[in-house]
């Protein structure tokens, strides 16, 4: 079968897997909302201020998950509007959860693809979307659909993990199980943590979706935990890779695994606590 007869069911393939994945995972997602919410609010952080919003902005956070950074976003422009769109429809009955407790009216939620946004053109002051690149099947794609949706002038912003080596965070339990498990390597292009990390792989989407003024900045964060057993349950919890990679193995090479990602983790106690390095590119276009 050639490259491009294969290619749509491919896709729609890995969009289905996903969308299994992510409302599989929303459980967890809830019960850790608030670790996650302080853990990534720098990226958001880093995006909102690129992003030129204003108090009437209509604003597209796509891939969002539980809601961020649309939900401050929503915050910040009072007198506009979010729409917040996942494939999960889990994830965002957690949105819609966190919007009503945080008090914010101006929001909506929307099922949908990255690759086929169900918004006609021209129609946000600003696009936003949070570590969604490395999980679509098509990073050029989604760009030339987030740039469709953007009104001239609107800013369009992403962010992206940088390597592992800047992402302890993942890297502790993630190199651990790799040492321990033949894990075959994944085709290229295919959905993954660091799959947007090489240099100018984003730039490139973006100005090839006619994007211009291109800026990139490099942000970090201090993820944070109580105990290295607190470290282990959330990545358990969350991560689908983690999971993955574990249920392939024996419950000895489990334990061994386990064993490991706690002495590792202990290694990166600082004041009583786990503290693991993360850093993304955030990237802003505009229209």
């Amino acid at each position: 079968m050639g490259a491009t007869t294969g290619m749509p069911g491919n896709l729609d393939r890995i969009r289905e897997q996903q969308r299994e994945t992510w409302d599989r995972f929303s459980t967890g997602w809830k019960k850790w909302d608030e670790l996650v919410l302080g853990w990534l609010a720098p990226f958001g952080d880093a995006m909102l201020r690129l992003s030129n919003l204003g108090e009437h902005s209509h604003i597209l956070d796509v891939a969002a998950g539980t809601g961020e950074p649309g939900l401050t976003a929503a915050a910040m422009a009072p007198r506009g509007k979010v729409t917040v769109t996942d494939l999960s429809e889990r994830m965002l009955a957690v949105t819609a959860e966190n919007a009503a407790r945080r008090g914010l009216s101006n929001v909506e939620t929307r099922v949908c693809d990255a690759g086929a946004l169900p918004f006609p053109d021209a129609c946000f002051d600003s696009v936003l979307c949070r570590f969604g690149f490395m999980f679509f099947p098509d990073i050029a794609l989604a760009a030339r659909e987030f740039a469709r949706v953007a009104k001239p002038g609107a800013r369009v912003c992403a962010a992206v993990w940088s390597g592992p080596d800047k992402n302890p965070w993942a890297t502790t339990v993630m190199s651990t199980i790799t040492r321990h498990m033949e894990i075959p390597a994944p085709p290229p292009g295919s959905p993954g943590l660091f799959r947007c990390a090489p240099s100018g792989l984003m730039r490139t989407a973006f100005e090839e979706a006619g994007l211009t003024d291109l800026r990139e900045e490099e942000v970090s964060s201090i993820m944070i935990h109580e105990s290295p057993e607190r470290y282990w349950d959330f990545m358990t919890d969350i991560a689908a890779p983690v999971v993955a990679g574990l249920a392939k193995a024996d419950t000895e090479t489990q334990a061994q695994i386990h064993h490991e990602v706690l002495a590792l983790a202990r290694r990166s106690i600082q004041e009583g606590k786990v503290r693991l390095r993360s850093t993304a590119t955030v990237i802003v276009g505009m229209r």
